[in-house]
């Protein structure tokens, strides 16, 4: 058996599993004896995105940090406990595109009240997909939960005014378990397709992290299969969520 000092190690190593530490916690799924525990941690979270806003990591930085950290953890073990089924009965899984699921926090006590990052779970049909899209002024995490994912990213290399022009970086497939992540500077572009029966994905994001780059952080929609161009660049047409939803949804 795990005791709670140890436990309490697992969960303090890793930023990305924040979303689904707190997941656990909402929906009664930890012990009582690990609970107090969580409120801490997502606060020391909260303070490593307080460095990344603050500039004190860069964006690529903070992806090869949360990378790094989540080696370190025992996640698959941790999300046998998730009991997905139980969240997926909440929503019926749609025909195209996938569901998603926001998490709140503020009922549990030592939580920070502003902590500065999102998360979600995704759950998704298969053949259905968390369709092609980049961000702007984003560093977001994926961690697959459940089922078997197609991944696909690229980097945005230019942005023109009816296209971007995006390269290849990743193109394999993703098991429970796996993570990726992007920023504004690296595999900014991604794309996930269930290949399983169902699958989920959790997701942390941290937006507007970088003052210098304005804007928002939506989705900015495109189509990865246009024209091959030099250098193994791809002119990807810029698309609306209802057209990219009826092409790879």
């Amino acid at each position: 058996m795990t005791t709670r000092r140890e436990f309490s190690a697992q969960l303090l190593s890793s930023f990305v599993a924040a979303g689904l530490i707190e997941s656990l916690f909402r929906n009664n799924l930890f012990a009582e004896s690990v609970k107090p525990i969580v409120g801490p941690w997502l606060s020391d979270l909260t303070a490593a995105t307080r460095d990344l806003k603050g500039g004190k990591l860069k964006d690529t930085e903070f992806q090869a940090k949360m990378e790094e950290l989540y080696r370190k953890v025992n996640l698959p073990e941790l999300v046998k406990a998730a009991q997905l089924d139980k969240l997926a009965a909440k929503n019926n899984l749609p025909d195209n595109g996938a569901a998603n699921w926001g998490i709140d926090f503020k009922a549990i006590e030592g939580a920070p009240a502003s902590p500065g990052f999102g998360k979600q779970i995704f759950g998704l049909k298969k053949g259905r997909s968390i369709v092609p899209h980049g961000h702007h002024n984003m560093c977001t995490g994926f961690i697959v939960l459940r089922g078997d994912f197609e991944g696909r990213h690229y980097d945005r290399v230019e942005t023109q005014t009816d296209f971007y022009l995006i390269k290849p970086t990743i193109d394999r497939a993703f098991k429970p378990g796996e993570l990726s992540t992007i920023s504004d500077h690296k595999d900014n572009v991604h794309w996930f397709k269930c290949v399983s029966e169902t699958g989920f994905i959790f997701n942390v994001h941290v937006t507007d992290y970088d003052k210098t780059l304005g804007g928002g952080s939506g989705r900015l929609y495109l189509d990865v299969d246009g024209e091959k161009v030099a250098g193994g660049l791809i002119k990807a047409p810029k698309m609306n969520s209802a057209a990219c939803h009826k092409k790879y949804g």
